[in-house]
């Protein structure tokens, strides 16, 4: 980072932003866009917040502009099955129900609003193709990402992801739907399921005010997942109306876990189901449940945190740390900061950054559960289980460490170590609610971890 002040114009481009993105999300949290706009002010040799406005707003430099600006503070944390029920509502239930309602027209549309770089799509295209089995090449299957990251679908298109982006993704079905890279360091999924998805840039806002595409219509599931945090509540609410209004009279939408709102309830059906919540198109009286899941094989016990590297790696070198900004950002923060990062496949800088935030503050549990993931990812696999240990000294409770020293040490060859670690979580978890979400676990509750922690014991016994 650069000693740039961010007193000069930084209130006004702020509003600037704010009011072009619906970034609403930045409305408390001055130090963080600082940190990230002085990234562009350095990258384009601006010497304050009022000088780089201009350049915003020059005709002919101010779009390419924009879009970088957008790219450094879009925050793309996604990876493959990111929140397990969720995937596991889709699974048994959403998807099943769809292929159902749809069997004589044999034709479904999917759109992921706010899909970053494209693990979200990608991944139902996976599911679908699960489901359908062979009668895949009867339907036609449209699936549409969008973003207003030009950088994450530019990398979304690519199909190329590292081992944090396939963190849930168990080996045996990362050798069924990705093939190795030709270094080695990446996963590239398979042509038959990327051929599912396209990608498009797009500003939700633009469904509140008339300019969006008019092709943004009749589709049987919107994923809209962890996107509305950035907006006002009341661009939310109207956006995720629009987004109703968007689908077919039985289509679903799929919200962020933490993204429900009781106003939502006022244009669209309710449906609980287990682990998570969804909603269905308001057209008179409700519609009726969704048919059980069909007679599928079930899918590899999924969407489970699972052992990063298949094996170790030599550890990238770390670039040195960047200084911290001016006002330096606030722990949680720092915490979303290493979160982006990694999910951006940057684990050096994440790292680095795990370690500048683990200085400022060493008794942070979650933030060495981090640097344990991230050493395990570099290769450095004594590191992970020093910095996993440190995370459940400070907090004996802490389900997904002790699991992922489990899953750490099994993958060393310690087998009884290994299963001890992870019937330590399985105890902890049988004390919580069946409901309770798990810190670090993306979604996972207790009881579902209860049952995916017994099947691995059972398949190491077996």
């Amino acid at each position: 980072m650069n000693a740039l002040s961010p007193t000069l114009g930084f209130a006004r481009l702020k509003q600037d932003i704010i009011t072009r993105t619906g970034h609403f999300y930045y409305a408390d949290k001055d130090a963080l866009l600082w940190e990230r706009l002085s990234r562009r002010l350095a990258a384009t040799g601006a010497p304050d917040a009022e000088s780089y406005r201009a350049l915003l707003d020059d005709p002919g430099r101010g779009e390419a502009e924009w879009a970088e600006l957008e790219a450094e503070i879009t925050i793309g944390e996604t990876f493959f099955f990111r929140y397990a029920e969720q995937f596991a509502a889709l699974r048994d239930t959403i998807l099943p129900a769809i292929i159902e309602a749809k069997r004589a027209e044999r034709r479904i549309r999917i759109w992921s609003a706010g899909c970053a770089t494209g693990a979200e799509p990608y991944s139902v295209a996976i599911l679908l193709r699960h489901l359908l089995r062979t009668e895949m090449e009867t339907w036609r299957v449209s699936i549409l990402g969008t973003d207003i990251n030009a950088t994450f679908l530019q990398a979304a298109r690519q199909a190329e992801f590292g081992e944090w982006a396939l963190r849930a993704v168990p080996a045996d079905q990362r050798a069924e739907d990705f093939v190795r890279s030709p270094d080695g360091k990446r996963w590239v999924l398979r042509p038959q399921h990327r051929a599912l998805v396209r990608f498009e840039r797009h500003n939700l806002r633009t469904l509140l005010d008339g300019t969006s595409p008019l092709n943004l219509t009749d589709f049987d599931l919107i994923l809209c997942r962890n996107v509305l945090i950035y907006f006002h509540p009341d661009t939310a609410q109207a956006i995720v109306r629009a987004l109703g209004e968007r689908l077919t009279p039985d289509g679903w939408l799929l919200l962020g876990h933490a993204e429900p709102n009781p106003a939502f309830t006022r244009f669209l059906h309710l449906v609980d189901l287990p682990g998570t919540a969804a909603y269905r198109r308001l057209e008179g009286s409700p519609p009726p449940p969704a048919p059980p899941p069909s007679a599928q094989p079930a899918m590899p016990p999924a969407w489970q945190p699972a052992p990063l590297p298949e094996a170790p790696r030599t550890p990238a070198a770390t670039p040195p740390a960047q200084a911290a900004p001016e006002v330096p950002p606030a722990r949680a923060d720092l915490l979303e900061e290493v979160r982006a990062a990694a999910d951006r496949g940057e684990p050096e800088r994440a790292a680095a950054l795990c370690r500048a935030a683990l200085a400022a503050d060493p008794m942070q549990p979650a933030l060495h559960f981090y640097a344990g993931l991230l050493a395990w990812t570099l290769g450095d696999t004594a590191e992970a289980e020093r910095a996993f240990r440190r995370a459940i000294y400070l907090r004996p409770d802490y389900v997904m460490a002790h699991y992922q020293l489990g899953l750490l040490r099994l993958h060393r060859g310690e087998g009884e170590a290994g299963r001890r670690a992870i019937g330590n979580a399985l105890g902890i978890a049988r004390g919580l609610p069946p409901a309770s979400p798990l810190n670090e676990g993306d979604g996972l509750t207790a009881g579902t971890f209860r049952d995916l922690a017994r099947l691995h014991l059972a398949l190491q016994r077996g």
